[in-house]
């Protein structure tokens, strides 16, 4: 406000002579404002020239205050049964609850930040990434295992398995640990539930695959011979199971709002309540899909017929009793070859091994057995 204009209208309302038609004139204030200003000055002193407010007096299309309340309700009723509890799935709570019209998402937000109930975090906005998934149900299953502690501190595993196309949960089961045993229990129920995936994709993880450290685990066999691939993702990089480690969080804020269970028995309970929560309700990712819905609406990809035969190639150091070690075998290629360098050639359980250019040894490997011995075979002369 203009000292100036301020000044002018207090003298006027002192009864001072002040031209008022000249001082607008020389300011640029049009007599109306000012006479506006002079009559507010008389009933309200100072306090007249205190910004007002330019919200409208009567706002037509408002919600009432029973919207912001049925927001706040429906809210705190998703947060006690432990699930998501955004703008989202307020809406569609809304929506099942009978309340109409449902406000919209930019109003239910609205409403929670009025309420105190979230705090805008600008940075953290997530940036629009193209997210991708495998066409058709069956196409790729991702399994992976968390970290779970019962009641009294016992620490266990919960393997959890979803369907990459549809987010479906097609197993998850409580484990005293994320052991090959464990795992390929938890598959085998999958199986009978679902069919076979043609993929299995899981991070690095000793009880899921060996391919990052030159070797094939006992689970890779085991799904190589009901021909589905198995893949493994990047080291370091969990986006690539990222589908999975965000269904972790999902699981674990449902547990955290129960007691938690005392024995594996019990856990494996709620599991299976939470398997049949999450597998029939909307899912944001999915359009407003079910994970059940979505898996329902297409074929189930079915892979090729016949084993699959994993392959691969490493390099292993001999030892000084010319012994190289190799998923979780010691081959032994006699000392003449000691403290180089050999080139492991492996596909299923049949390997060559060669150093340089010579064929030092082929052979499939004897599971029954750790130490591969030599037998009527002889190493190739050394070049």
């Amino acid at each position: 406000m203009d000292p100036e204009f301020i000044a002018a209208v207090a003298q006027v309302a002192a009864g001072e002579k002040v031209n008022i038609a000249r001082f607008c004139r020389e300011h640029g204030v049009s007599r109306g404002v000012f006479h506006k200003y002079l009559n507010r000055f008389r009933a309200e002193g100072a306090a007249a020239f205190t910004r007002r407010s330019t919200a409208p007096l009567h706002r037509p299309t408002a919600l009432g205050a029973s919207v912001a309340e049925a927001v706040l309700r429906a809210r705190k009723e998703l947060a006690d049964e432990g699930l998501d509890n955004g703008p989202i799935s307020i809406c569609w709570r809304l929506e099942n609850n009978g309340i109409t019209p449902v406000p919209s998402q930019s109003t239910v937000y609205r409403i929670l930040r009025t309420h105190g109930q979230i705090v805008p975090q600008p940075r953290k906005k997530p940036r629009t990434r193209r997210r991708f998934e495998y066409a058709d149900p069956n196409g790729c299953w991702q399994i992976d295992g968390m970290e779970h502690y019962l009641a009294e501190g016992t620490k266990v595993c919960i393997i959890q398995i979803l369907d990459d196309h549809s987010r479906l949960d097609v197993g998850t089961y409580a484990a005293t640990g994320e052991t090959t045993t464990a795992t390929w229990a938890a598959l085998q129920h999958a199986f009978a539930g679902h069919g076979l995936p043609v993929r299995l994709l899981s991070d690095n993880g000793l009880a899921f695959t060996g391919k990052h450290r030159g070797r094939m685990v006992e689970l890779e066999r085991h799904l190589a011979e009901r021909g589905i691939t198995s893949i493994a993702a990047t080291p370091h990089h969990p986006q690539t199971c990222g589908k999975n480690e965000r269904v972790h969080q999902t699981l674990q804020k449902w547990l955290a709002a129960r007691p938690p269970a005392d024995t594996l028995a019990e856990l494996q309970e709620l599991l299976d309540e939470y398997r049949q929560i999450y597998n029939h309700r909307r899912h944001q990712s999915l359009g407003g899909d079910t994970p059940q819905q979505r898996y329902d609406a297409r074929p189930k990809a079915v892979a090729p017929t016949g084993p699959r035969r994993p392959s691969g190639t490493t390099t292993r150091p001999v030892s000084t009793t010319g012994v190289i070690a190799f998923s979780g075998c010691s081959i032994v290629l006699g000392r003449t070859w000691a403290d180089r360098t050999a080139t492991v050639y492996w596909q299923g359980d049949r390997v060559t091994v060669m150093i340089d250019d010579a064929v030092v040894r082929q052979l499939t490997l004897d599971r029954s057995v750790r130490y591969q011995r030599l037998t009527d075979q002889k190493p190739s002369t050394k070049s």
